[in-house]
């Protein structure tokens, strides 16, 4: 007798989902602490087999009375422990570690070992962890990955499955997708072409769009694209996972790309997000141009970045004072982060002022490798670039541009380190009693600048926000909090919204809207220690702010398909989202 969860026979009804939203096809809500449940009647044959599902897996927090329903006596030890002492054990663990590689690697173990664990770790210490998944020790991850790769998580879909997409997504045992994130390698946070080892970055996405948006994990799935790489190192390395040859461009990408679209589509549906992640600017325009009118489609590099630091300029608003159109805009950076923040800022004052975004626009000067982008330059520029030439002289370094331009707000999207020094900071700080220094670089390596160094160049004045974490810094006596502008803040609470609203496109106002949700959740106390940021401890419940107004957004356009539209978002997006404490088993 096959069961509903396997049988693909069995229709399942939409309407019995839980908490109202997002259908739990999978069981892994179907049960409360106090309301059993044995989902994997069908799935899993013995209780040996039991303790290696990570899905299932509780180790010794199985009870007496588990362990005897569930042929589990004898393969565990006696002792039976609670999920909060199995959470403290493994923290004392992990923090004798003194390299974060070996953390992020105990990390990646437990996922693969205990999965609700992994999960309620992650939630639980959330400012501390967060650094080990993400930002910044996945990036040595991912240029280490053939090194430290053990099991294969999410697909991995390379030339040699051209014409069969289809059936590598088949393959997948998973046959409803809610999110996923893919990437090609090319351009892994600031560390450049890494090939097939850039799967670490949707591993990581979606690990977080799970602990902190609250997506169900069963329903996320990292896909990484291999077209091969141009890092010569990698080709050389011999533990390298990938295809030994020189990157695929052109029409044979394209071509790849298409195939995995369609195929998307046709078999997840039409209200799956797919996140495109660390693509090189060139692709990275062009999907999310070709594909946003067809697909749910987001780039959080363009527009969750641009999301995230829109938030931490209104915000700061009531630092710096001023409304948000009487500032003026100096970014480091002209490529994706830069060009979509800078949009982004201009549609926000378009929204405030009424006025058309081509004059907004003018606010906001971009430099980029060439120096400042001017309208004389217009024709030789690449063509996300060009609304951003305006009326001026050329001016061809950063700090001359700095002196020309006297912004209020100095953004670093350049991905290249120390690029705002000393003379930079003073300048800025010359014409502005609290300027605005956004260094958004990852990871810290690449940051503009250091907190140290902002605070200080600017004698104390500045109010700094990095993309990479920095410590607290005491600078004449006062303590410094620097805030962090992370994704974090936005992705998976927009991607909660999107699915609990059923949303079949992603349009721009459902980022103005994500902007304001987070900007929102700053308190006076965070303000008056410098910050523009809310703590990342709460992140869930930001998250859940995020999902109502991008939800709001959705059912106000008319691209929402979960009807009727809920009375209370927040309440409702807080209801969707998983929870990793154990379930009772009968």
């Amino acid at each position: 007798m096959a069961s509903k969860l396997t049988d693909p026979t069995v229709k399942i009804d939409p309407k019995s989902t839980v908490g109202g939203g997002v259908e739990d096809v999978y069981g892994e809500d179907t049960a409360t602490e106090d309301q059993l449940v044995t989902p994997w009647t069908y799935s899993v044959a013995s209780g040996y087999s039991l303790l290696r599902d990570p899905q299932y897996n509780k180790g010794l927090a199985f009870t007496e009375k588990e362990r005897d329903a569930h042929y589990l006596r004898g393969l565990l030890p006696p002792a039976t422990i609670s999920q909060q002492l199995q959470e403290k054990k493994l923290m004392n663990t992990i923090r004798q570690y003194q390299v974060p590689l070996q953390k992020y690697m105990a990390l990646t173990e437990l996922q693969e070992r205990n999965e609700r664990l992994f999960y309620k770790l992650l939630i639980d210490n959330v400012e501390e962890l967060l650094p080990i998944v993400y930002t910044p020790t996945v990036g040595e991850a991912c240029q280490k990955f053939g090194s430290i790769f053990r099991r294969p998580q999410g697909l991995y879909i390379s030339l040699k499955e051209k014409g069969k997409v289809l059936e590598v997504l088949k393959n997948w045992p998973v046959r409803t997708v809610q999110v996923i994130v893919v990437t090609d390698g090319e351009r892994i946070l600031g560390l450049g072409d890494l090939g097939c080892q850039g799967m670490g970055i949707p591993v990581g996405k979606l690990a977080l769009y799970t602990a902190l948006g609250g997506v169900r994990p069963s329903m996320c799935l990292p896909v990484t694209i291999d077209v091969g790489t141009n890092n010569e190192k990698l080709l050389d390395n011999e533990f390298y996972i990938g295809l030994r040859q020189k990157r695929t461009r052109g029409k044979e990408y394209d071509d790849l790309l298409e195939e995995f679209m369609s195929a998307v589509k046709q078999n997840y549906g039409e209200k799956v997000i797919v996140q495109f992640e660390d693509f090189a600017n060139h692709n990275a325009f062009e999907l999310l141009a070709k594909y946003r009118a067809s697909h749910l489609v987001f780039n959080d590099d363009i527009q969750g970045t641009a999301s995230v630091v829109l938030a931490g300029v209104v915000a700061a608003l009531k630092l710096i004072g001023g409304s948000l159109s009487e500032h003026r805009f100096l970014f480091l950076g002209a490529g994706e982060a830069g060009t979509g923040i800078a949009e982004l800022i201009a549609l926000e004052i378009s929204k405030r002022t009424k006025v058309p975004v081509e004059e907004t626009r003018k606010k906001i000067w971009l430099v980029d490798s060439k120096g400042l982008i001017v309208i004389s330059r217009k024709d030789s520029l690449q063509h996300f670039k060009q609304p951003w030439a305006h009326e001026h002289e050329p001016v061809d370094n950063l700090l001359d541009a700095v002196k020309a331009i006297k912004p209020t707000v100095l953004i670093g999207s350049s991905g290249v380190g120390r690029t705002f020094t000393k003379e930079v900071i003073e300048a800025v700080s010359s014409f502005n009693e609290k300027p605005l220094i956004l260094a958004l670089s990852n990871p810290t390596s690449q940051s503009e600048c250091t907190a140290e160094e902002a605070y200080t160049y600017s004698e104390g004045r500045a109010i700094f926000a990095s993309g990479s974490p920095f410590d607290p810094f005491e600078y004449k006596g006062k303590v410094f909090v620097p805030g962090q502008s992370n994704n974090a803040y936005i992705f998976p609470g927009f991607g909660l919204g999107l699915v609990i609203s059923g949303a079949i496109r992603v349009h721009d106002d459902m980022l103005l809207a994500a902007s304001e949700a987070l900007a929102g959740q700053v308190s006076e106390e965070n303000f008056a220690q410098g910050l523009i940021y809310p703590p990342l401890s709460n992140i869930r419940k930001i998250s859940a702010q995020v999902a109502a107004n991008v939800a709001a957004k959705a059912y106000d356009l008319g691209v929402a398909t979960r009807l009727p539209r809920p009375e209370n978002l927040v309440k409702h997006a807080e209801s969707c989202m998983y929870s990793p404490v154990y379930r009772n088993y009968r």
